[in-house]
Parts: C-alpha cells; structure tokens; sequence
C-alpha cells in the first residue's frame, strides 16, 4: 500500500514541483476554467486518458464551463506520491505546446 504523506510534507511538495493545486485535508484540489462546456468536457477527456495511463482516477465535477478535479489515494486514506505525481502530469495540459 502507498504511504501517506504528511500535510507538511504535500504542502513542501506542492511548492517545491510547482504543482498548481490546492490541499483540502487529506485530498488535493484543482479547479479549472474553460471557456464554455465543450472546452470543460475536452478538459475532462484529456485528463482521463492521463489517469487511465496511470491507473489511479480523480474526482471529477463539471458545471458548465468549470472543472474540479480531487486527489487522493482512497485505499491509503490521503494524499500519496501516486497523487503528486497525477497532479504534476494534469497540470502540464495546461503548458503550451
């Protein structure tokens, strides 16, 4: 089983890798703005080939044009390198090409 990180030792990490999100407790958050449901649901798609490709899945939650995205490890019971690591690849559909 994956080992839970500390809420000091996510807090370090989001920082120190530049991961745009935030931690609510023991799940991570990351809330998008598209410019209306098409580019919302596009978003979506793209972010779930990246956690099929990594076999671990956030939750999801669309309205409208907004996207939020949670992380965490459900079977560890919080926040584990396996999330960091999603977050960090998620985030980097946002770079330009």
């Amino acid at each position: 089983m994956a080992e839970v990180l500390t809420a000091r030792d996510v807090d370090a990490a989001l920082v120190a890798r530049g991961i745009s999100w935030s931690r609510d407790g023991d799940v991570l958050v990351k809330r998008v703005e598209r410019d209306d449901f098409r580019g919302a649901l596009d978003y979506v798609h793209r972010v779930g080939e990246l956690a099929e490709a990594a076999d671990h899945h956030p939750d999801i939650d669309i309205r409208w044009r907004t996207v939020v995205l949670r992380l965490s490890t459900h079977s560890a019971g919080g926040i584990t390198e396996r999330d960091l690591a999603l977050a960090s690849r998620i985030d980097a559909l946002d770079l330009p090409s």
